[in-house]
């Protein structure tokens, strides 16, 4: 088994191994995965803080050990807490680093990617952060573009927005809106939620197809066509633009 690790700023995460494809994630810095299958050009890979699995460009991570991935896997979570940053190598060369971007083997404004050691003096978030910073952090992604597979405040989808935002607070959410879905526990009413729980909408078909983060007094804020901040009712979401429901409710859970 091959393994890998993200050393650039934001990576295309591919349905099929091919430039043309479309992009259904991204692989932030810092971010390693497991290799499935080599090709000359592209591998397919498998994320290893959601399981998530798609198609990298070779020339766009390296490779680490097993070793190093296992250690990876049982170390806290570590992440730049700004919406961009920068890292440089011992020649002074700069790197940006979204908001987000996983710091592995940070010590003492360090950190290593493979053999190289970048420093480091930029804002981090460690840890289990308590669930009343879910909505305050879900502010800095505010007025981000919609873009679909996106995971940074330069473009980000509705599910990539609750999984980044729950990652910056330590929590673990699965990647799309539907496997979101299938962790913690249902919710009656509206009126039962937190700030921070989140409300899963579907479609005429009965699939989910969309989440964002309940917040107070019967506001949402998701990302459609930016990450903007709506009101929610039994029905769905109502825009606040158009003075209409954009999407239908489903289940609204509590998973911290």
């Amino acid at each position: 088994m091959l393994y890998g690790i993200c050393n650039l700023s934001i990576v295309s995460l591919r349905l099929e191994p091919s430039d043309q494809s479309e992009l259904i994630s991204q692989v932030l810095f810092g971010e390693f995965f497991k290799v499935l299958e080599r090709r000359t050009h592209w591998s397919k890979v498998r994320l290893a803080f959601d399981k998530f699995e798609g198609w990298i460009d070779n020339k766009q991570f390296i490779e680490i050990t097993n070793e190093e991935y296992d250690e990876l896997s049982n170390s806290e979570i570590k992440t730049s807490n700004e919406l961009i940053n920068f890292i440089s190598d011992s020649d002074q060369n700069l790197t940006p680093i979204p908001l987000g971007a996983s710091l592995p083997y940070l010590n003492k404004n360090i950190l290593k990617i493979g053999t190289t050691d970048f420093s480091f003096e930029g804002d981090v978030t460690v840890g289990i952060k308590h669930k009343s910073k879910i909505i305050e952090l879900a502010f800095m992604y505010l007025n981000s573009p919609y873009l679909w597979g996106g995971k940074t405040p330069f473009g980000i989808d509705c599910s990539g927005l609750t999984q980044m935002v729950y990652k910056l607070c330590g929590y673990k959410l699965l990647r799309g809106a539907a496997e979101q879905a299938t962790q913690g526990e249902v919710l009656s009413f509206i009126e039962e939620s937190e700030p921070g729980d989140l409300a899963f909408f579907d479609d005429r078909d009965g699939n989910i197809v969309h989440v964002g983060l309940i917040m107070r007094d019967n506001y949402i804020i998701h990302a459609h066509g930016k990450v903007r901040i709506d009101r929610i009712d039994h029905s769905g979401i109502y825009n606040i633009d158009t003075k209409r429901h954009t999407h239908k409710l489903r289940v609204i859970k509590k998973v911290i």
